[in-house]
């Protein structure tokens, strides 16, 4: 599986050019951090990990590049409490 990356977003495209994986997300904290807005799997793909391996890229982007996550999502939420691994990026909500 291979995953396209522009500027706020990861995703990936079926053959015909149909989008069929995103996780998209956009600045915040004067572009300090980030928020996770949305994550989207076409039905064609559930079940897979695919959403799971989404967050994974924001999360690995966000180590490399200093930034934290604010998981606005309910996928990205749910994402971030079920691996304890990510705390190191999630950015406190006060």
């Amino acid at each position: 599986m291979e995953f396209q990356h522009e500027q706020g977003r990861f995703f990936m495209n079926d053959a015909a050019g149909k989008l069929v994986a995103e996780v998209a997300y956009a600045p915040i904290d004067d572009g300090k951090n980030v928020v996770i807005e949305r994550t989207y799997v076409d039905p064609s793909l559930r079940g897979q990990g695919v959403a799971g391996k989404l967050i994974k890229l924001v999360v690995d982007e966000a180590r490399q590049d200093g930034f934290l996550i604010e998981p606005l999502c309910t996928y990205a939420h749910a994402a971030f409490e079920r691996h304890p691994e990510y705390g190191d990026v999630l950015r406190p909500v006060h």
